[in-house]
């Protein structure tokens, strides 16, 4: 019996993200990662700057009886872009370029039309909040850390 969608859930969101055409050339992180400044594009699933936690759940019982239960959570992501100039512009431009195409990749296509259910892992999938951060370091920085918001039947 399943005690929970989330570890096949993120294993499906890497999958789609790191076969998004739009997102070619970005990095698709499984997690945290030391810092590397020469990256240009990343996006990190499972870590935001901060965050409390990698995933937040809760479930409950959907129905009389108890032989199922909802799941709903939320995945916290981020993404981030640098450039070697000092052009925040252009970083937050890029940085919410990707995480468009994050976006996209999540939404129903002739070609993906199991995108957002994560391949059948979960009932629906969505980014649902996003945090624009700017720094200088060795150029300007953009990173916007986002959710995917979630929900199961398990």
């Amino acid at each position: 019996m399943l005690t929970s969608r989330v570890p096949a859930a993120v294993a499906a969101l890497l999958d789609i993200l790191r076969a998004a055409p739009a997102l070619a050339g970005v990095r698709i992180v499984d997690g945290p990662e030391p810092t590397n400044a020469t990256e240009r594009d990343m996006v990190l699933v499972g870590w935001q700057p901060g965050a409390d936690a990698a995933v937040a759940l809760t479930q409950d019982f959907n129905a009389a009886g108890a032989r199922t239960r909802d799941e709903e959570f939320t995945i916290s992501c981020y993404a981030e872009s640098r450039r070697g100039d000092k052009s925040m512009a252009a970083a937050r431009a890029r940085v919410f370029e990707v995480v468009g195409a994050v976006e996209a990749a999540l939404r129903a296509s002739d070609q993906a039309p199991e995108a957002p259910t994560l391949n059948g892992t979960v009932l629906w999938a969505h980014l649902t909040t996003g945090n624009l951060q700017q720094t200088v370091i060795d150029g300007s920085l953009a990173g916007l850390a986002f959710t995917v918001s979630c929900r199961a039947r398990i």
